[in-house]
């Protein structure tokens, strides 16, 4: 049986839900996660929450990051975008911990709100988590309480903007300390370079794609047990290129060899390639080689 499903919606919610106070500001709060009711996790939960959350755990013990194993002791950074599935892992003690909850009404009408979606480690999965040493953590905190002090005081005309303004300097701080850690795990990123460029050409060594079609991020990264993002930011930052101009590229050379090697038209090279319409596979071909396939063809 799965575990049971806790819709959380607003701040109000969360507070009710975890036995807190009532809240100080409706849209943003700060709680200390040792301070969460313990009888909520004797049961098996998953929660949805509309909510962006950023979590800092300690746990005692080690968790697996990736296939690798990895101690938590310094602490982790967890981001959830609203609406993804959480699910509370009882076998893993907490030893402390925080976590911002942010309703996206408060990022509306922001320059932050519009760019949200840059932070891309808020699609990550769980195991991709951000290690943070105790100075990292000191700078986060600090953080955490200027937005903790600004929503627990009288609010004035400029209690939004600061608000806000700590949060993404908050998110701004994640984004540098994610950036080192690609680079103090480049050898675990590079493996991961080598064997999606693997199973990439295995993909693309198929004679046809008629029957598999096209395939997406998606494939790659459940093949290689990480999220999408996960996989197009370590692509990004070892070649320069997301998986999905990984893909196009791969794409490009193999239509190059049909155009090349065989007499067969445009619309058979387009579907054996796997695209469903033939203009789909000619738009694409000249974005990225300023030809069309049958200009490239005549000129070769």
């Amino acid at each position: 049986m799965g575990n049971k499903l806790i819709n959380i919606a607003s701040i109000n919610e969360l507070h009710r839900f975890y036995g807190c106070d009532k809240p100080k500001h409706p849209l943003v709060s700060v709680i200390d996660l040792k301070t969460i009711r313990p009888e909520l996790f004797d049961e098996p939960l998953a929660y949805q929450m509309e909510l962006y959350i950023i979590s800092c755990k300690s746990f005692k013990g080690t968790i697996k990051y990736g296939r690798q194993p990895y101690d938590f002791d310094e602490g982790s950074l967890l981001f959830t975008a609203p609406n993804q599935v959480l699910s509370a892992e009882p076998d893993v003690k907490l030893e402390e911990g925080w976590a911002l909850f942010i309703h996206p009404d408060l990022l509306s009408s922001t320059s932050l709100g519009k760019k949200m979606h840059q932070y891309s480690f808020f699609l990550y999965d769980t195991n991709e988590a951000l290690h943070i040493s105790d100075d990292e953590k000191q700078i986060l905190l600090d953080c955490i309480a200027k937005i903790k002090r600004e929503y627990s005081q009288n609010m004035d005309k400029h209690t939004h903007g600061l608000i806000v303004s700590n949060i993404e300097l908050l998110l701004n701080y994640c984004d540098r300390f994610y950036d080192r850690q690609f680079i103090t795990r480049s050898k675990a990123n590079h493996d991961i370079v080598q064997r999606f460029e693997t199973l990439l050409n295995e993909y693309f060594a198929n004679e046809t794609l008629i029957q598999t079609g096209l395939p997406d991020v998606g494939h790659f990264a459940s093949q290689l047990n990480i999220s999408p993002k996960y996989l197009s930011d370590v692509l990004s930052k070892h070649t320069g290129k997301s998986t999905q101009e990984h893909i196009h590229l791969k794409l490009i050379e193999k239509a190059k060899l049909l155009l090349w090697g065989n007499n067969q038209s445009i619309s058979q090279i387009a579907y054996q390639l796997g695209f469903e319409h033939p203009s789909h596979f000619t738009k694409l071909f000249k974005t990225k080689t300023g030809s069309t396939p049958r200009e490239y063809r005549n000129l070769n």
